[in-house]
């Protein structure tokens, strides 16, 4: 009968969706449902507990809830209120999703999208028709037989819904109550919040509201509530997270750096396309803000009892930085821009210089730090995802007050559940303490249940979907389960109907223990538009997380037009400062403009949140008398606490009064002048100009990153680009900004300071290098700012206008002494083409004791197509260094060579060349004319045959012959190749370890820095590898690089190991040798497990991908070289 009655629904909500627009996709199809019996779930949920070595805080017990098959690919968690646990599982993040660090060919392009609407044009030319044979390795998901654009608009996304039915304590059905999202454009869900009758999906470019209003399981509409998320094609998994209801009712979630511009229900334009942001609306969309920005990749926040909202950012992946934990406040801007992770690092026209690293962002408040931004609480654990907050009832009363962050690492080994607490420092927080909950697993999301328990996701293996995953329950043992009574109270009354509930219980639940109680207490009061006993809840003196929530009901109603304001302005003067910080807040947000003046007052209030929230709520309802007030506030705080700095700059940019900011130019108050700077950076106003004269060099740097960094001050450009006449610049950031200013402008009057400014003697090296190098390329530069990476577009200037101006540079090629100035300048003359100065880097080529300066010159002579060419080639052949006839050698394409003279070079470098040489010659071998080298390459494939060639040369040889393209020569080595034990033994030797040493750095394919550090001390999520050159031959590191998961390195995987008999151990490998295998399980103490009992033995995918297929082989075989000279030393 009820498959006859859902029969009968389908076809019911198919006649609607012929009659609606807002119908979801799925309606035409059956739920998806997945059961297992609850013996083969129990014998699985055994096997894998009983294998899986996990490490557990002392009075904690877990169990598997959910199995393999119930829970594939989970990323996002929501909980309803009967206990029932919704996952998000992606599909498009296998198939249409793309990771930038795979496509440097499309940084650029995609640094320059501003909207959702032209990444989907530049999505729609990559991947157009008529390019199909090129995009042959995009999957031709509509079988079409055309890999195009299209292919990205099949896959969709599911959400899924785990019940345990039977209270047996594990799920044995899973539901798909949603599989839809495929557009294009449709990026990955990775937001998602289940409410009684509505489920909120975030994937980009949308925050959709789906509803469910009969209860039945489908969700028989959906709604983009706000549109124009995920901007850029930028790191995987950067999208769309964190959807959480907030104590005002309004629905709160997050964007990673991808980025958002959009256009809210109001009208209101929102352009934040290259940072992440954090926002909130009312359920419906409408009432939306942006409330904080400069984040990066913050999957989870959680709101505590007090509405504070704490967070964890992802770091930017680079050497010697960490993930940041963030306290988020209104207008806040956290630092980071995703032009600082990839763009102009790959731009030869560019530099390599990094605004978040150089200019140390990314920690936590130091003096000189940018004065913009918010710094983080501290610098804290490794990839952060899930993220929660203990709502008062959950597990036991040790674990009160604490949040919960899952590290993800893409290593179980090494991904911990981290549970801290935080105590107050001035408005923010510090660390009190913390403990490491568990280990072992790899958990996602994270979320409290109903009945107290914490429950995770847990992807199990690597970062790669694999259809499958688990959820995991974490509970307390039951001697400390000493909130037993409150949880199982607790418990009932997350089911309870609230609507229907009388008021004097809704009343009594505002106090009751647990957060979620008490919300769901104070909507319901606001639903009713019960004020009275809201107001009942505030006037008591005895509960203060009640007259919290009747503050913030009060606000509600408030918000719907209810005119209460009267009743909280009292609150203003409490005597509980906490009391009265939250009542300025809620006026503030609903802009109760009534309040004003005893905002005023508040602002020299000794509390720090007293002043924070009056500040904020000044700014809110543009208060013109609060200018002095806070300007007194910014004087009395001396700089001391950046959030308080924060508020009153918020407020003073938001009123807008501008004489009284722009007067404080003069002001002999430093603080008052950052002040001034900081909200006229807001403002992007022209008069920051008149601040870059100012006596303190740190707010003339605060000046010049408003003005050149982000979109700019371009009106104020020429006067930054004037300080090039001060030959008194120190600060590298600043003079960094100072040219760039310059070099944007490409003004004859620009050109003329930027000419002198490199010739000055007074500036630090750094300076001068980069203010060579940014007159290189003045003609043409690049399309992303110097300094920040923004793109800013193409530009062509006077070629020919540049060189009169270089003219009288010449004379640096005497005069400068250090070896880094030369090789900057004859690089410049040889890129902006000037034949004027061949002449002295001719003298350079035969004078100059520096190699790196000879080599350079004899390459500009190349480049500046010198008419004697030939005998500064065989000049540069008979140089003492191997690095400048190595760069002769590479010029031998551009010079007449003869059959005799070419064989005795082949001999002379052959004989007694270094590698270095012999690799270049093979280079060039590529590129010549066959009938000229084809009998020198048959000769050395029979070498390499016979095992008589270097193999540092293996690699070199065929990469010759396939630019060679002869097939002839093709063949030869293919039937070489065939005979070698692997297809990357030639990688093995010949690599550079400083190209080797650039690319675990910064490498954006490999991103090898993320996960591994070198320096001594350094932890990662992978093996530190100080020592691996002295600890691993070099067919080793090939094969750990190639096939991460065959070769474990000690603590960092699991191995399952079938012993002799039957018996079946699992564990973290912590040691190997010779006669037995270490293993670290759940057991207190480590097994050792002689090799004689072990009958089969498994290890665990690695974390680490396989570079042979990320990296190219000159890549892996610099990465090898530099990975081998790790000698500990």
């Amino acid at each position: 009968m009820r498959t006859f009655l859902n029969r009968l629904k389908i076809c019911f909500l198919f006649f609607l969706l012929a009659c609606q627009t807002d119908q979801i996709d799925q309606v035409t199809e059956p739920l998806l449902v997945v059961r297992e019996a609850p013996t083969s779930s129990f014998l699985k949920a055994k096997e894998v507990t009983e294998t899986t070595p996990i490490q557990l805080a002392e009075g904690l017990r877990i169990n598997l809830w959910a199995t393999d098959s119930l829970a594939p690919d989970p990323i996002a968690m929501s909980i309803d209120d009967l206990g029932n646990v919704f996952l998000t599982r992606t599909n498009r993040q296998k198939n249409s999703e793309f990771d930038i660090r795979g496509h440097e060919d499309w940084m650029t392009r995609s640094i320059a999208l501003k909207s959702v609407e032209e990444r989907r044009n530049l999505l729609k030319d990559i991947f157009a028709t008529e390019k199909s044979e090129e995009n042959s390795w995009l999957k031709d998901l509509n079988s079409d037989g055309v890999h195009d654009w299209r292919d990205l608009a099949v896959e969709r996304d599911e959400v899924w819904k785990l019940q345990d039915l039977d209270g047996d304590g594990m799920a044995e059905v899973s539901t798909r109550v949603l599989n839809d999202f495929h557009n294009e454009i449709t990026d990955v869900a990775g937001a998602l919040l289940v409410r009684d009758q509505d489920m909120f999906v975030g994937i980009g470019p949308d925050m959709w509201r789906l509803k469910d209003k009969d209860k039945d399981g489908y969700y028989e509409t959906k709604e983009s509530i706000n549109t124009g998320f995920a901007v850029h094609i930028g790191f995987s998994g950067h999208g769309m997270s964190g959807a959480i209801e907030g104590p005002d009712g309004k629905i709160y979630w997050g964007i990673g750096d991808i980025g958002a511009n959009l256009t809210d229900k109001e009208g209101k334009n929102h352009f934040y396309p290259n940072q992440g942001v954090l926002v909130r609306s009312n359920p419906d969309g409408s009432d939306f803000e942006v409330f904080a920005a400069g984040l990066r990749n913050t999957h989870e926040f959680a709101f505590d009892e007090y509405g504070n909202i704490i967070g964890q950012d992802n770091d930017g992946d680079h050497e010697g930085e960490s993930e940041r934990l963030v306290h988020i406040v209104e207008g806040s801007d956290t630092g980071w821009r995703s032009n600082w992770q990839y763009g102009k690092y790959t731009d030869p026209k560019n530099n390599g210089y990094n605004v978040w690293m150089d200019e140390v962002m990314f920690k936590p408040r130091w003096e000189g730090q940018a004065a913009y931004m918010l710094p983080p609480i501290m610098n804290y654990h490794n990839g952060p995802t899930g993220f929660t907050y203990n709502p008062g009832t959950g597990l036991g009363k040790k674990w009160k007050n604490h949040f919960f962050v899952s590290e993800f690492v893409g290593n179980p080994s090494k991904s911990h559940i981290w549970g801290f607490t935080l105590k107050h420092k001035g408005f923010s927080f510090e660390l009190e303490k913390e403990t490491d909950v568990i280990s072992g697993l790899l958990p996602t999301g994270i979320r409290f249940g109903p009945d107290g328990a914490l429950y995770f996701a847990d992807w199990i293996n690597g970062w790669g979907t694999k259809n499958y995953g688990r959820v995991w329950r974490l509970d307390v043992t039951e001697d400390e389960n000493d909130l037993q009574a409150e949880r199982l109270e607790t418990e009932s009354l997350m089911e309870m109907d609230y609507q229907k509930a009388d008021a004097s219980k809704l009343f009594e639940l505002l106090n009751y223990a647990d957060m979620r109680i008490r919300q769901k207490a104070q909507f319901a009061l606001v639903d009713k538009g019960d004020s009275e006993n809201l107001a009942k809840a505030i006037a008591q003196q005895e509960h203060q997380l009640m007259r919290i929530h009747g503050i913030w009901g009060m606000g509600q109603l408030m918000a719907q037009g209810s005119d209460l304001g009267p009743v909280l302005m009292r609150y203003l003067s409490d005597e509980d400062a906490e009391i009265m910080a939250q009542t300025a807040k809620v006026l503030g947000d609903v802009k109760y403009a009534a309040a004003g003046p005893q905002f005023i007052a508040l602002l020299g209030n000794a509390h720090p949140r007293v002043q924070f929230y009056a500040a904020q709520a000044l700014g809110r309802i543009k208060d013109q008398a609060a200018v002095s007030g806070l300007l007194q506030m910014l004087v009395e705080n001396k700089d001391q606490d950046v959030y308080l700095r924060h508020a009153a700059v918020l407020a003073l940019s938001r009123i807008g009064a501008e004489q009284p900011i722009l007067d404080l130019v003069d002001s002999p108050n430093k603080s008052l002048r950052l002040a001034a700077v900081l909200v006229m950076r807001r403002w992007s106003h022209p008069d920051l100009k008149y601040f870059l004269t100012d006596e303190d060099e740190y707010i003339v740097l605060e000046a010049a990153r408003a003005i050149n960094d982000d979109w700019s001050v371009e009106e104020a450009l020429p006067d930054l680009a004037s300080l090039l006449k001060n030959t008194q610049l120190q600060s590298e950031a600043l003079g960094r900004r100072v040219i760039n200013a310059a070099s944007r402008l490409g003004s004859p009057e620009t050109l003329a300071w930027l000419v002198q400014f490199a010739q000055s003697d007074e500036i630090p090296l750094v300076l001068k290098v980069e203010a060579i190098n940014a007159l290189s390329h003045w003609a043409e530069p690049s399309l992303l700012d110097r300094v920040d990476g923004r793109f800013r577009g193409p530009q062509k200037r006077d070629g020919e206008l540049l060189k009169r101006h270089l003219r009288s540079m010449i004379a640096r090629l005497d005069i400068e002494n250090e070896m880094q100035v030369k090789v900057a300048l004859v690089g410049m003359f040889a890129q902006v083409g000037d034949r004027a100065a061949s002449q002295k880097i001719v003298e350079l080529l035969e004078n100059n004791g520096g190699a790196q300066v000879r080599a350079t010159a004899l390459l500009a002579l190349g480049q500046l197509d010198y008419e004697h060419l030939d005998q500064m080639v065989m000049l540069g052949m008979r140089d003492k260094s191997s690095v400048v006839r190595s760069e002769a050698i590479g010029l031998l394409t551009e010079v007449p060579l003869a059959k005799e003279r070419f064989d005795d070079t082949m001999r002379a470098v052959l004989g007694e060349g270094s590698v270095l040489e012999k690799q270049k010659l093979f280079k060039v071998l590529g590129q010549l004319d066959t009938l000229l080298t084809q009998g020198l390459i048959e000769k050395l494939i029979v070498r390499m045959g016979n095992n008589n060639l270097d193999p540092n040369l293996h690699l070199d040889l065929s990469e010759a012959i396939a630019r060679t393209h002869s097939e002839y020569l093709g063949l030869q080595l293919a039937a070489l190749v065939t005979d070698k034990s692997s297809d990357f033994d030639e990688v093995m030797y010949g690599g550079s370890i400083e190209n080797g040493r650039n690319y675990f750095y910064e490498g954006s394919a490999g991103q090898c820095v993320r996960c591994h550090g070198v320096e001594k001390g350094s932890v990662g999520v992978g093996p530190n590898l100080r020592e691996i050159g002295g600890l691993l031959t070099r067919k080793q590191l090939l094969e750990a690089l190639v096939e991460p998961s065959k070769r474990l390195a000690p603590g960092y995987g699991v191995v399952t190991l079938t012993l002799k008999g039957g018996q079946v151990v699992a564990g973290i490998l912590m040691g190997e040798n010779d006669e037995e295998l270490i293993l670290k399980t759940t057991e207190a103490e480590p097994m050792d497990i002689p090799l004689e009992r072990i009958q089969t033995r498994t290890n665990a995918p690695s974390s680490m991908p396989p570079m042979g297929q990320i990296l190219t082989k000159r890549e892996l075989r610099d990465v090898i070289a530099f990975l081998a000279s790790l000698q500990g030393d």
